[in-house]
């Protein structure tokens, strides 16, 4: 039984499981990716070095491989410097004439702004046959739904056995177990600012404790834009948020065993955290 399958049969809920990540690069490498895409990959070794130290020296920050096939021979490289945050962060494109260019740039200040929401779809069968097997289908159902430089093929998202895995920047919504045939509907839902809370792991820019909180409020009161809350505070398992019409909310979060699953296909079962909650 593949991961994405184990996962599933043994009830293991998305809540809290959205990777942790305030700020993104995502670079277009066309080159076959390997397991660990930044160390095993062809990109010079001063890019390399570099890419590493931003890593180490930015809090919650990510580097994603990303491609599209149509670009196979494109003559300029890609990159997208992504900040999230609860208004809506913001996004810059960069035009590459070499990954070198990198060196010089501000990946917080350059680019040309984007004003469309960018949509990544973990394809990354090196790290995980699920990616694969269930990405490249829903990658494919969603062309021709988005603008073509707005979706883009990732690698890992983080959290295979939920695979196919779709993230949404620079709003940091991550989504899970979504199948080819729901990706009008979600694709729909997401540009029109709502969240299909049927998938909703978090958003990347909280802990699990406050994703965790997040769905449960927006479950309780039936909201699925992304304005109808925001995060007011959060201390040793309290999560506080601000409710549109309804106030500040407390949710007391708690991590529990979960139910033991391959984190990843092959892999041998282990336990997994379970969020609950209580009012």
């Amino acid at each position: 039984m593949r991961c994405s399958e184990a996962s599933l049969a043994a009830g293991e809920t998305l809540a809290g499981t959205a990777t942790r990540a305030e700020r993104w690069l995502l670079l277009e490498v066309r080159s076959t990716w390997g397991r660990d895409v930044l160390p095993e990959s062809d990109l010079p070794e001063p890019v390399k070095e570099h890419l590493s130290r931003w890593l180490a020296g930015t809090p919650n920050a990510r580097v994603l491989f990303v491609r599209r096939p149509k670009r196979w021979g494109a003559a300029t490289i890609v990159a997208f410097a992504v900040s999230t945050a609860e208004g809506g962060g913001e996004a810059g494109r960069l035009e590459l004439g070499a990954y070198e260019d990198l060196l010089d740039a501000d990946l917080g200040r350059d680019g040309e702004p984007v004003e469309y929401p960018l949509f990544l779809v973990c394809t990354h069968g090196r790290r995980d046959a699920c990616c694969s097997r269930n990405g490249v289908p829903l990658y494919d159902a969603l062309r021709g739904l988005v603008p073509e430089d707005a979706l883009w093929q990732s690698s890992h998202q983080g959290g295979h056995r939920f695979a196919a895995n779709l993230l949404a920047l620079p709003a940091g919504i991550s989504l899970g177990r979504v199948a080819a045939g729901e990706a009008a509907a979600v694709v729909t839902a997401l540009r029109l600012g709502r969240i299909p809370l049927a998938h909703f792991r978090g958003r990347t820019f909280y802990a699990p404790a406050a994703q965790t909180a997040e769905i449960a409020v927006r479950e309780r009161f039936g909201l699925t834009g992304f304005a109808d809350l925001a995060l007011e505070r959060e201390q040793a398992g309290l999560v506080t948020f601000a409710v549109r019409g309804h106030g500040s909310v407390d949710v007391v979060v708690e991590e529990q065993p979960g139910p033991p699953v391959p984190q990843s296909c092959g892999a041998e079962p282990e336990s997994t955290p379970r969020y609950s909650v209580r009012w």
